[in-house]
């Protein structure tokens, strides 16, 4: 790259913010133009914006805006002989070209001087003959691009009624006799010199009229009609796209949009390319004249539409960055973490609330092999004897803690005990039992208690739902009742059969 280029800007058209134009070098050495626009931001890809035949940079300024809000890096040119780029011949309004190769050579050098400066995926859109040379580079193999989206491409000549035939032979008899760099209409006429209401580009008056304004600010912007040999680069580049081996191997997605009521190129050449292309598309604008981009909103929009739905497939908008959690939400997720651990380690907590109910079922253990009212609680009474009956060592830490408190009380559970200590062998033979054989400790209750702890061991039993206080208060009797039937008996009921004579008298009342 060379110098800084100038760009013009009126009022209409502003140059869009990220701007930098520059001179290159193209083939031949001729001077180009270029101008590359930077979004703020991180970009989502890069897109080569070709125009078409006449057109400058600064008529695309809106378009590159459009581009910019997008998020891309938008680069886009002058080709050869219109713009500010040089002109081709002494008649700087002569719309002049040799050959479709000099094109594509001054598209590969700009885009591979520009190439550290674009970042991927990059995205083709061409307009017009920009439409044409853009599709001709990818089908003599250019595969850096993504994707494609084109506008009216010329990629078929409107020959004014003549066959295409006789379009060809004209031109090589023009080139015969030397009149290759002659205009093809005798009167080429003045660029956007016709009133608005006569034009054949764009339905916007707003639009035309900006065009207009900027070549009145910047006359070296303006270019005429073309000439034979300009006529005849185009007739041979759309004769070679029409060859459907030439564009079979295009495996990117090109997107063709058509003008409905185009008077300059042929729209059928468009539809049989969009064909051949294997990820070729053809969109219709209804009603639409020539320059597309420069139409109205609502014609302009079928174009826009089409290049969104193409850009979010090949160049989706890059992922937000994760935000930052705020330093509330760990916190209740710390504390739910850390109370299901105090959960866990409060559930033995909670088999202290159930030992009287699972003191219950001890003391139930003598009667309730006959009694199904265990067996009828299982959730309840199973949940809360079985992990019990499980954590006995917790159950064993706390009865010799309420051992020593019966110590005092058993006298007064003697004096109810004792109408049946007159049974003493039994009842040690029961206190033997349980440990050596469960099913004779389950028979000795029954014989042991008639009368007195019926009462005791039923209503727990029966009616330990329906009275939970009077359960509550039995709870330490009843945890000492077990204490007293499972080990007591075994050393302290020798005690109470030293003294069995004294206490035959309360049996009798």
């Amino acid at each position: 790259m060379d110098d800084r280029a100038p760009l013009v800007e009126i009022p209409q058209a502003p140059v869009p913010p990220g701007a930098e134009a520059s001179w290159i070098r193209g083939a031949g050495g001729g001077r180009l133009r270029a101008a590359l626009f930077t979004p703020p931001g991180r970009a989502r890809g890069s897109i080569v914006l070709s125009g078409g035949r006449t057109e400058a940079i600064e008529k695309y300024f809106e378009v590159v805006q459009d581009f910019l809000d997008r998020g891309f890096v938008v680069l886009t040119h002058d080709w050869r002989g219109q713009g500010m780029s040089q002109r081709l011949l002494g008649d700087p309004l002569k719309g002049h070209a040799e050959s479709a190769k000099d094109f594509l050579d001054d598209f590969k050098i700009l885009t591979d001087a520009y190439a550290p400066r674009l970042p991927k995926p990059w995205v083709a859109v061409g307009h017009s003959m920009g439409g044409c040379l853009t599709l001709l580079a990818m089908a003599q193999g250019d595969d850096r691009f993504a994707g494609s989206i084109l506008s009216a491409p010329m990629l078929g000549v409107n020959t004014g009624g003549r066959s295409l035939a006789a379009a060809r032979t004209m031109v090589r008899l023009a080139k015969m006799l030397g009149r290759g760099r002659r205009y093809v209409l005798n009167d080429p006429g003045k660029p956007f010199d016709e009133a608005f209401e006569t034009n054949v580009l764009t339905h916007d008056g707003r639009r035309y009229a900006r065009a207009c304004a900027l070549l009145k600010a910047e006359p070296q912007l303006a270019l005429g009609g073309p000439t034979w040999s300009w006529l005849d680069f185009a007739l041979k580049a759309t004769a070679e796209l029409a060859r459907p081996e030439r564009l079979n191997h295009i495996t990117v997605p090109v997107i063709i949009v058509s003008a409905e009521d185009d008077k300059l190129v042929d729209n059928s050449a468009q539809q049989a390319a969009a064909r051949h292309l294997p990820q070729g598309k053809f969109i219709n604008v209804p009603g639409a004249y020539h320059e597309i981009l420069m139409e109205t909103d609502e014609m302009r929009n079928f174009f826009m539409k089409a290049f969104d739905t193409l850009t979010g497939r090949v160049a989706p908008k890059p992922a937000e960055p994760p935000k930052a959690e705020p330093p509330t939400p760990p916190k209740p997720v710390e504390v739910v973490a850390n109370a299901a651990p105090a959960a866990k380690a409060a559930t033995p907590a909670p088999a202290a609330a159930p030992t009287p109910a699972a003191s219950k079922p001890a003391a139930a253990t003598k009667p309730a092999a006959k009694k199904p009212a265990a067996a009828k609680k299982p959730a309840a009474a199973k949940a809360a004897a079985k992990p019990a009956a499980a954590k006995a060592p917790a159950a064993k830490a706390a009865k010799p803690a309420t051992a020593k408190a019966p110590a005092a009380k058993k006298p007064a559970a003697a004096k109810a005990a004792a109408p049946k200590t007159t049974a003493a062998k039994p009842a040690a033979k029961a206190a033997a039992k349980p440990a050596a054989k469960p099913a004779a400790a389950k028979k000795a209750p029954a014989a042991q208690k008639p009368a007195a702890q019926k009462p005791a061991a039923q209503k727990p039993a029966a009616k330990a739902a329906a009275k939970p206080a009077a359960a509550k208060k039995p709870a330490a009797k009843a945890a000492a009742k077990p204490a007293a039937a499972k080990k007591a008996p075994a050393v302290k009921k020798p005690a109470a059969a030293k003294t069995p004579a004294a206490k035959k008298a309360p049996a009798k009342k």
